[in-house]
């Protein structure tokens, strides 16, 4: 860090107070989420998701110590135990929306989407800050982090479409629905083309070869003429 670094200490500190706070509350969260999700690997997810929350909670208390004055302990227990009650105070409302389990797990899978990209941008704002400060150390962590919520929103990004699908067959009538895939080519049309490619070889083939014995014979008649005289 830099000799005049009261300043900056309390800059970064601010930043990381506030990252802590979001990964608390995070915490909390995830717990519901969990919970309520019922698909196998979604879940699954969201477990290995949660530990890597709670490492990067205690990451940050470690750096806050590291970096900051004594009362900055304090402000980021108080922010955390903020930030525990207002996602606590979601959970509730997160259980009963939507129509099926599925359409609950997808408006979860949003709001979690959601959450990554604003921490994939508190953790970039946190490496810039700490390289221009001299704090490689803070840094580096904040960089580590990033990389897993960018790894947990291309997740998302991938299970937001399938949790869709599933819930437009769950809740909406199949006489409704309607498909944008492109419609499958007809079995016999491709037999019918086929055939007609391989009958076109065939006759192509059968000419070249009554050609070439045309040439041949004629130079074979020449051959003999010439003999004669």
């Amino acid at each position: 860090m830099a000799d005049d670094s009261t300043t900056a200490d309390a800059k970064l500190t601010q930043y990381l107070v506030e990252a802590l706070g979001k990964e608390k509350e995070l915490e909390v969260a995830l717990n519901s989420h969990i919970a309520m999700t019922t698909r196998a690997p979604y879940k699954k997810r969201l477990k290995d998701h949660l530990k890597e929350t709670k490492s990067h909670s205690k990451q940050l208390e470690r750096r806050i110590k590291k970096v900051s004055s004594d009362g900055a302990a304090t402000v980021a227990k108080g922010a955390s135990q903020l930030n525990r009650a207002l996602a606590a105070a979601k959970g509730p409302l997160h259980a009963v929306r939507g129509n099926s389990e599925t359409e609950k797990m997808l408006k979860n899978a949003k709001t979690e989407y959601f959450n990554e990209h604003e921490e994939i941008a508190t953790y970039t704002a946190i490496e810039v800050l700490a390289d221009q400060l001299g704090d490689k150390e803070t840094a580096k962590m904040a960089r580590g982090i990033r990389r897993e919520e960018e790894r947990m929103a291309k997740f998302l990004e991938k299970e937001i479409p399938i949790l869709t699908r599933q819930m437009v067959k769950e809740d909406i009538p199949a006489s409704e629905r309607k498909s944008t895939r492109p419609a499958r080519k007809s079995p016999t049309r491709k037999t019918a083309r086929s055939s007609t490619k391989k009958t076109a070889k065939s006759a192509a083939k059968k000419t070249t070869k009554a050609t070439s014995k045309a040439k041949s014979r004629t130079k074979s008649t020449a051959k003999k003429a010439a003999g004669r005289k």
